[in-house]
């Protein structure tokens, strides 16, 4: 049951950031909010991947994790 209540909290966060950066200007792929949220959600969604031993989606989070992350470096050095 904790599995699932972290995998749709991951979930909620991925889809939120993607909600704001579609219909709020100030929050946006250049953000450091955004970058965060999804940096969050991908590792929680990682983890429910990991639950349920399902290699696609742990490999679709991890990428998308790492995007985050590298986005999030380049932003904080400006």
């Amino acid at each position: 049951m904790i599995e699932l209540l972290i995998g749709i909290v991951g979930m909620v966060l991925i889809v939120v950031g993607f909600v704001l950066d579609e219909f709020w200007n100030k929050f946006n792929q250049n953000t450091v909010r955004y970058n965060i949220v999804n940096i969050c959600g991908s590792l929680l969604l990682i983890y429910y991947a990991f639950s349920l031993n399902s290699w696609p989606f742990i490999i679709l989070n991890v990428v998308w994790f790492l995007a985050a992350l590298i986005k999030l470096v380049k932003i904080m050095k400006k």
